[in-house]
C-alpha cells in the first residue's frame, strides 16, 4: 500500500506542476509533507474505504508552530482530494484544523503588473487586468458570461451567488472588445472547445505571465492588489467592501489591512475636534 502511494504521491505532485503551475518551492515542501506523513500514519481498510488515520502524525509534529502545521494538513487534504477525484475511496480522521492569524499575500505593485504584461498574449492580458481592476476572485472570472458586459459595468457572480456589479474602466473594455473580435466565443468570455475554461487553466495563466518577470504571483495577489490601490487612493472602505463582494466590511478591514496612517488620515479627515483652534 504505501508503495502504492508513494506513486500516487509523485502523480500528484506532477498534476500540481503541470496543471497548476505550483513553484519548485511549494513541490517540494508538499512532497516532503506527504512523505512524512505516509511515513507516520495509520493506514487502514474499512468497509471498502481507505482511512487515513493522522494521529500519530498530529502527535509528531504538534510541537512546531501553528502556521506550519496548518501547511502541512493542508497538503495531504489536497492530496486526499485528488485520489478521491481520481477513483480512490479515502477518508481522512484526525485533520481538524488548528486557528491560526490571519495573514494576507502581498500586493503586487503596479509597475511589476505593468512589466508583466508587456510580454503577455492578448488572452494572458485580458485575464490579468480584469482580475486587477475588477477584484475578482479566480471562480467569479471563470464564470463570466457575455451577457455580464455593458458598456461600463460587469455583473459579477459572487459566493453564494451573490450578484454586484462593478464598473468596468475603458481600457479594461477595450481590451476585452480586442480579444472578443479575435475569438469567436459564444457564452463565456473564457472558453475552450465550447466549454468555459477552469480556474485552474486560469490561475495557470496568471502564473505562466508573471513566472517570465521572475516573480511568483496568484489571482488572489492581484484582487488583494486591487483592494489596496482603492484603499490606498483614498476610496471609501463600504465601496470597496461591495465591489469586493464582502459580507460585512469587518472582512475588508481585515483583508486590506489597512495601514496605520491610512487610518490616521481619515481620522484627522473625519473627527469634528481635528484641526481645532486650541
Amino acid at each position: 500500500m504505501r508503495k502504492l502511494t508513494n506513486k500516487e504521491i509523485d502523480s500528484f505532485i506532477s498534476y500540481l506542476e503541470k496543471q497548476r503551475g505550483y513553484a519548485t518551492h511549494t513541490l517540494n515542501t508538499y512532497k516532503l509533507a506527504l512523505e512524512e506523513a505516509f511515513s507516520l500514519m495509520e493506514i487502514v481498510y474499512e468497509e471498502n474505504k481507505i482511512i487515513f488515520n493522522l494521529m500519530p502524525y498530529r502527535l509528531h509534529i504538534a510541537p512546531l508552530n501553528p502556521k506550519t502545521i496548518t501547511k502541512k494538513l493542508s497538503a495531504i487534504r489536497s492530496f486526499v482530494s485528488y485520489l478521491n477525484d481520481n477513483g480512490w475511496r479515502v477518508v481522512l480522521r484526525a485533520d481538524e484544523s488548528i486557528k491560526v492569524a490571519k495573514t494576507l499575500p502581498k500586493p503586487i505593485l503596479h509597475k511589476h503588473i505593468v512589466e508583466a504584461l508587456q510580454s503577455a498574449s492578448l488572452e494572458e492580458s485580458v485575464v490579468v487586468v480584469m482580475l486587477y481592476t475588477l477584484g475578482l476572485r479566480i471562480s467569479e472570472l471563470s464564470n463570466i458570461k457575455l451577457e455580464d458586459i455593458s458598456q461600463e459595468w460587469i455583473r459579477v457572480i459572487g459566493k453564494g451567488n451573490k450578484q454586484r456589479d462593478v464598473p468596468l474602466l475603458e481600457v479594461t473594455k477595450e481590451l476585452i472588445d480586442t480579444y472578443r473580435a479575435n475569438f469567436g466565443r459564444k457564452q463565456f468570455l473564457f472558453e475552450k472547445n465550447g466549454e468555459k475554461l477552469s480556474e485552474n487553466s486560469l490561475r495557470y495563466i496568471v502564473t505562466k505571465v508573471f513566472q517570465r518577470v521572475g516573480l511568483k504571483v496568484t489571482p488572489h495577489q492581484l484582487r488583494h492588489s486591487y483592494a489596496t490601490s482603492l484603499l490606498n487612493g483614498g476610496a471609501p472602505i463600504v465601496d470597496v467592501s461591495e465591489l469586493l463582494g464582502h459580507s460585512s466590511m469587518a472582512t475588508t478591514q481585515i483583508y486590506t489591512k489597512l495601514g496605520s496612517a491610512l487610518k490616521q488620515q481619515n481620522y484627522q479627515k473625519a473627527h469634528p475636534l481635528c484641526g481645532a483652534k486650541k
